[in-house]
């Protein structure tokens, strides 16, 4: 049986330093016809959380947080600094793991299961923290619904950030914004290739775009905090990266 071949391609978009109140979409879009890659329609935008987050302002100066005595037993405890995890705990529903060497798990108000509730001290100059977008998929469609105004074409975005995972080494960029793609991709009821109905087959697109993406955007001082990727057919959604996120009824490990 002859099957087709399928191409994806993944282009990283270097932009100039953002700050806040930028328009990151046009960054985005002049990045890419600089490049000479011009966005098309059904191109997917995979953008940075900490750029969007510093086009947004939600980026502190640790100078300007008071640490509560909450925030000085932790650091004591994980040698962090007490006005970081004073950050960590305004931006946290729920702590649920501390330890010695520094890791703190929280639960953020978005649902996010994560280390140091997305507060990241990465890329945002010495002395300064970046918080995660107050509702990512907001940002996510802002981002589509001014590149539409721009250019007039229909792209998808995903706003990444990188994630630690429970039982495996290592993080990886995952979505926790999205717009104009379908995140999770129902196989139920389909057939494998020996005729057996799919029983629990469900993907999540959007993070294995999210880590696609991670590929070429790098984690440290590459600068390459935008990627397009091309070529990848996906359902169009209005439904956010939010519906990931298991309710605490679904969730097995806590």
């Amino acid at each position: 049986m002859h099957r087709q071949v399928r191409r994806v391609e993944v282009i990283g978009l270097s932009l100039p330093m953002v700050k806040e109140g930028d328009d990151l979409a046009e960054l985005i879009v002049s990045a890419a016809e600089e490049l000479g890659v011009g966005l098309t329609s059904g191109d997917i935008v995979v953008v940075s959380q900490v750029v969007i987050s510093k086009s947004e302002g939600r980026v502190m100066s640790l100078a300007s947080i008071e640490a509560s005595e909450r925030a000085h037993r932790i650091a004591r405890l994980t040698g962090k600094d007490p006005r970081h995890v004073e950050a960590i705990l305004r931006e946290a529903v729920d702590v649920l793991r501390i330890r010695a060497d520094g890791l703190i798990i929280t639960e953020t108000r978005h649902g996010l299961v994560c280390a140091n509730s997305g507060v990241d001290l990465s890329n945002v100059g010495e002395g300064n923290v970046s918080l995660l977008p107050l509702v990512p998929d907001s940002s996510a469609r802002k981002i589509r619904d001014r590149i539409r105004e721009l250019r007039g074409i229909e792209v998808a975005v995903i706003v990444s950030d990188s994630h630690g995972r429970p039982f495996r080494r290592g993080a990886i960029n995952v979505a926790i914004g999205c717009s104009g793609i379908e995140p999770v991709l129902d196989l139920r009821g389909r057939p494998d290739l020996y005729g057996r109905r799919l029983q629990s087959k469900q993907v999540c697109v959007a993070d294995e775009l999210a880590s696609a993406a991670e590929l070429v955007m790098g984690n440290s001082d590459e600068g390459i905090p935008v990627a397009i990727v091309r070529g990848y057919s996906y359902r169009t959604s209005e439904e956010g990266a939010a519906s990931i996120v298991r309710t605490r009824e679904e969730d097995l490990f806590r």
